[in-house]
């Protein structure tokens, strides 16, 4: 796991193709969604960034069915080594299980859930937004995504037995069946695709055990490199950047968003010279030296807001931070001005 949810530059570049597609050009799409174009040299983006670029999308083309469209031209080269992977797989079901264990190589923002039933499997997609709340338009990809892999590795037009979704139809329903091909429904308690078991379980025409086993070896060692960037000192600063309030996070709070334990968390802390109480220090002292200089608040207001349980830890802590008080720093920085 990740202290933030990410998702793949190739998820991005799927997005980005499609608005293209609908003569809205990346340049466009970037800047009505208030992001740099040097973002699209990153190898993954934070959430809150892809969640932006698909409003951008809803905008700037004005299609009630963009999401269904990201979704339906999905195809395996947008997931590279990914793809490659579920390629290789005996069944469908098989690709499923492979993608539930490599999710987090396409996107941490969300995961599915396998309901199996004696005639057919339910797959369920719970996203897992960061500070803005997904674009339905997400979510609608997400599912069409499921059906265009199925059709593209089966060598056959997926057909589920049904679809629904947990928020309200965006477009004309017509656009739901060109894509899903079943009954669709919306409102309901969750969003997900319901699967005939005998479609999830027959052989896959491209099934290969040996390149199989050569690709998933390449994508666990993928990763566990991620897991291992993930416990970053940038990262875990910004994590406890969001969270600094009068509860202060915890290492164990961090070791379990991240699914390693405390031990591990410290070794990996410790490997690029910080330790988990140094980086609080850092991100308190930070916090504090801003909203001293810039707020109106009163000094225990800002003591509570910062997790000091006495304003005179909070008054000990910012002499050992700037070497004089609060009071004297404030006035030192309204002098200034």
């Amino acid at each position: 796991m990740t202290l933030e949810a990410t998702v793949s530059i190739g998820w991005v570049n799927t997005v980005i193709g499609a608005a293209e597609r609908l003569s809205v050009t990346a340049d466009q799409l970037l800047a009505e969604a208030g992001i740099p174009h040097s973002a699209c040299e990153l190898e993954r983006w934070p959430i809150d960034d892809i969640t932006r670029l698909w409003h951008a999308a809803e905008r700037c083309t004005g299609d009630p069915g963009f999401g269904l469209k990201v979704g339906a031209e999905f195809s395996p080269m947008s997931i590279s080594g990914v793809g490659f992977a579920l390629q290789s797989a005996a069944t469908l079901r098989e690709a499923i299980v492979m993608v539930q264990r490599f999710q987090r190589l396409i996107s941490d923002g969300g995961r599915f859930q396998v309901v199996a039933g004696n005639v057919a499997t339910w797959l369920v997609y719970h996203p897992r937004q960061g500070q803005l709340a997904f674009s339905p338009h997400q979510i609608e990809a997400v599912l069409a995504s499921v059906v265009g892999f199925g059709s593209w590795v089966t060598g056959t037009r997926m057909q589920p037995a049904r679809v629904q979704f947990s928020q309200p139809r965006l477009g004309p329903l017509a656009g739901y069946q060109t894509v899903f091909n079943c009954p669709v429904e919306f409102e309901q308690a969750f969003s997900g695709v319901l699967v005939d078991n005998s479609v999830l379980d027959q052989p896959l025409p491209q099934a290969d055990p040996q390149l199989a086993q050569v690709h998933e070896r390449y994508t666990t060692a993928r990763l566990a490199a991620l897991a291992i960037n993930s416990a970053s000192v940038p990262e875990l600063r910004r994590w406890l950047t969001a969270r600094i309030g009068p509860v202060l996070p915890r290492r164990a709070d961090a070791a379990e968003a991240l699914g390693i334990s405390e031990r591990s968390l410290a070794r990996r802390l410790r490997e690029q010279g910080q330790t988990f109480d140094g980086l609080l220090d850092d991100v308190r002292r930070e916090k504090a030296l801003q909203v001293v200089a810039d707020s109106t608040s009163s000094l225990p207001e800002i003591a509570e807001a910062l997790g000091f349980a006495e304003v005179s830890t909070f008054y000990r802590a910012f002499h050992r931070w700037t070497g004089m008080p609060p009071v004297r720093w404030r006035k030192q920085g309204n002098l200034a001005e």
